[in-house]
């Protein structure tokens, strides 16, 4: 059999295009490289000639896309000497400050909304050992205080205002175009604290430039932490578009949303982080932002995993429903290449799509013709 390198995580595939040092201990659970999948029987369903893929970063470690910037923004922690790391958090975040944290031997502190994440979330949070702190509050609220604890306290925040989160996310964009040939035409991801549409953006502006460089229009979203500066751009680049939930939309009013509220706990943010930054990736990349409706986001989730076999959590979806009316409208025309990021996997949020589900569930007698005469009643 022929040599094979075991993988080891993303900061070790991608170190050349990353701000570590040779001599950086490196925290990492394995987090990247997930799968790329090209939806089959959805398009045929719609009736349109288009090739729709997922990133399915549910498959990372904790379960969610936050792994990519965790590696990074704890590594970089421990090699500045921390001991203790914080965040705010819907969910997804936490689960991957814990495990990582514990995977260093540090502590880590996690803010989340009282009665407002999903209980997989919350499971991670508590085995992994982190101090989880309940606010009487939402996710912006757990933002705000994050901030200013970190200013009388010894720890650092590792929400995706730390930079080195969005070096981590971006090794996203790198992994589409090395199994694309290319870059997509369209890049569809769900928004909330707007960070991951940010990171994608920084890993396509360096993949297209002449010689892997980083091109200049946006180095201002690395804050000097890039590798690589200049070069002409040569590859192409999407169109970023970005859905949110239509009950937590700041980017569709305009302005901050003070109350959001919808059943993808993973984006009921009304104060982004990031929000500058999504702005500028959206005129740079001719891209747009829309929202759905709570409804359409969990059709889109179930649509999924009946007709595709993946299981995304609702905030996930959220890619999904909205490429799906746009793709309807025709804002994204036939003959287009789409990637649409999967946040997280569906079991962090059993309890929404329980709730949902339609696919009976039956009580027989423990014999040969009651399973049998089930089976056959029930054949498609």
């Amino acid at each position: 059999m022929p040599f094979r390198t075991r993988y080891t995580g993303l900061i070790e595939r991608y170190r050349d295009r990353l701000p570590i040092h040779d001599d950086t201990r490196i925290i990492s659970l394995g987090e990247g490289n997930t799968p790329l999948i090209r939806l089959n029987n959805i398009p045929r369903i719609i009736g349109k000639d288009v090739d729709i893929y997922v990133k399915y970063e549910g498959l990372n470690p904790t379960g969610s896309f936050k792994d990519r910037g965790m590696t990074m923004a704890v590594t970089k922690a421990v090699e500045e000497g921390s001991r203790a790391i914080i965040c705010a958090s819907t969910g997804n975040t936490s689960a991957a400050a814990a495990a990582y944290a514990a995977r260093a031997g540090i502590t880590a502190f996690v803010l989340i909304p009282d009665g407002k994440i999903a209980m997989g979330k919350l499971a991670q949070a508590m085995m992994h050992g982190s101090v989880v702190i309940q606010i009487k509050g939402n996710f912006d609220d757990g933002m705000r205080l994050v901030k200013e604890v970190a200013t009388e306290a010894p720890v650092t925040i590792v929400n995706s205002i730390n930079p080195y989160r969005l070096q981590g996310q971006k090794t996203a964009a790198f992994e589409i175009v090395e199994e694309l040939g290319r870059a997509p035409d369209y890049h569809c991801l769900p928004v909330g604290n707007a960070g991951n549409i940010t990171a994608h953006w920084i890993g396509y502006c360096e993949y297209s430039s002449a010689s892997g460089d980083h091109v200049t229009g946006a180095c201002a979203f690395c804050e000097g932490h890039c590798k690589y500066a200049g070069g002409a751009v040569v590859g192409n680049r999407p169109h970023m578009v970005g859905y949110q939930a239509a009950g937590s939309a700041p980017f569709m009013r305009g302005h901050m949303v003070d109350n959001p509220e919808t059943v993808a706990t993973a984006i009921r943010i009304g104060h982004p982080q990031s929000w500058d930054y999504a702005w500028k990736v959206k005129e740079e990349s001719g891209g747009w932002f829309d929202e759905c409706s709570d409804e359409k986001i969990l059709a889109a989730q179930k649509l999924l995993a009946e007709k595709e076999g993946v299981f995304c959590e609702p905030a996930s979806a959220t890619s999904l429903a909205g490429a799906l009316a746009d793709i309807a409208s025709g804002k994204i025309p036939e003959g287009s290449t789409i990637v649409c990021t999967l946040t997280g996997h569906g079991l962090k949020d059993p309890d929404t799509a329980i709730k949902q589900s339609t696919a009976p569930m039956l009580t027989v007698e423990a014999e040969l013709d009651a399973v049998k005469s089930a089976i056959l009643d029930n054949m498609t």
